[in-house]
């Protein structure tokens, strides 16, 4: 699948400067100069700056596309750089996208890059992708996952998507006009708090540049196709779902078909327009479902320096509590929370600690469907807001 529809009048010719750095590229003939004129006129955006983004934006930079927007809100944190390679040590409170600007002009100062310093919404979505060839997800959340494809559908736009975990990563080519769409592959999200986030769960730091480079290769054979010189037409991940296994080393790839009955690219779509994400994904609470009450984490150490009673529930995994203990607390897994409910003191105030308070909300809610009475309590963004506001010396991870 190549994108004939990038309009003749957008090509222009190579310079003998690009002709030189594109050299290698003009040498297939599967790409070509007309190929690399066609990369010369895209416009693809990517949205995501981090893990995916960065391989992604570093070589569509080197690979000549011609025009690269950047959707991101996020600042460049430590923690990062443990896989995002287009940042660096001295970008660290820095926008991303800003950060990723200069890496991108300083490999390739041709390159038109666009910058939108911005959370892509359900109010800005359509606007900013209307203007753009392809867009690529390098995002790690439901939410905007569905909004990217649904805007996509919408606009008639191929979305290069990609997913990381751990040791294992997806990569896909949904395009609605030649095959199926994320919904298709995915028409529910997951329950919230399933399927924990990288900053919960963890990810081997080579994988999102594994994952971003497919991705990026993607989108090359995407815009360059084949040229007139080859009769190999560049079979794309469109129709199928490419599964790595760091760990294992493994790949492996599933046929996807068309739902006919999605509702956004099916045979009647019920969806004409983007929609409440997080409601769709279920992270808006309910009117009905009882708030957790939270206790900061300054709070927190004046009742434990006042010794109060307090029963501190850590549900960290153990390979989390080995990076770093917290101070008198009882380690309970989550999975464990109901059926341990009887180690409970019902008088006695229960505070319960994860990294960043979101995996605690559900062990307090686990509790309360087990018919505990007592008062439960979750420290405001974990652990993480015990290293930063009370005790500095542990380490942050």
């Amino acid at each position: 699948m190549s994108f004939s529809f990038i309009p003749g009048s957008r090509l222009t010719e190579l310079s003998n400067e690009e002709i030189s750095r594109y050299s290698r590229h003009l040498l297939l003939p599967e790409i070509g100069v007309e190929g690399q004129k066609r990369l010369k006129a895209a416009k693809v955006l990517l949205v995501g700056t981090g893990g995916l983004g960065a391989p992604v934006g570093l070589y569509l930079a080197a690979a000549g596309v011609g025009v690269l927007g950047l959707v991101d809100f996020d600042i460049v944190e430590e923690s990062n750089l443990q896989r995002q390679v287009i940042h660096s040590a001295r970008d660290v409170g820095r926008p991303k996208v800003a950060s990723a600007r200069d890496r991108i002009k300083g490999i390739n100062p041709r390159i038109n890059v666009i910058t939108y310093n911005a959370m892509l919404s359900s109010a800005n979505a359509l606007e900013i992708i209307r203007d753009y060839d392809i867009v690529v997800d390098g995002t790690d959340n439901y939410q905007t996952r569905y909004l990217i494809n649904d805007a996509c559908v919408l606009l008639g736009k191929p979305n290069v998507y990609g997913s990381i975990f751990q040791f294992e990563g997806q990569a896909s080519v949904f395009y609605a006009k030649e095959g199926p769409c994320y919904r298709c592959l995915y028409p529910e999200p997951p329950p919230p708090g399933l399927v924990p986030s990288c900053a919960e769960g963890g990810v081997i730091g080579v994988l999102p540049g594994i994952i971003g480079c497919i991705q990026a290769n993607e989108v090359v054979k995407l815009i360059a196709g084949s040229s007139e010189y080859s009769n190999n037409t560049a079979e794309t991940l469109a129709g199928r779902l490419l599964l790595f296994d760091a760990w294992k080393m493994s790949f492996r790839t599933l046929k996807l078909d068309k739902d006919s009955a999605c509702p956004v690219c099916g045979e009647n779509p019920s969806i004409h327009e983007l929609i409440d994400y997080e409601q769709f994904c279920g992270l808006k609470k309910e009117v009905h479902e009882d708030p957790v009450e939270i206790i900061t984490a300054r709070e927190l150490k004046e009742r434990m320096d006042k010794a109060d009673p307090l029963q501190i529930i850590d549900i960290r995994e153990p390979h989390e509590r080995a990076i770093a203990k917290f101070p008198k607390a009882k380690a309970i897994p989550l999975g464990q929370m109901a059926r341990r409910v009887e180690e409970f003191d019902e008088s006695i105030d229960a505070v319960f600690i994860c990294k960043i308070g979101q995996r605690s909300v559900f062990a307090i809610r686990a509790l309360r469907e087990a018919g505990y009475k007592g008062r439960l309590l979750n420290l405001k963004d974990g652990f993480a807001a015990w290293v930063k506001e009370v005790d500095v010396s542990l380490p942050v991870y």
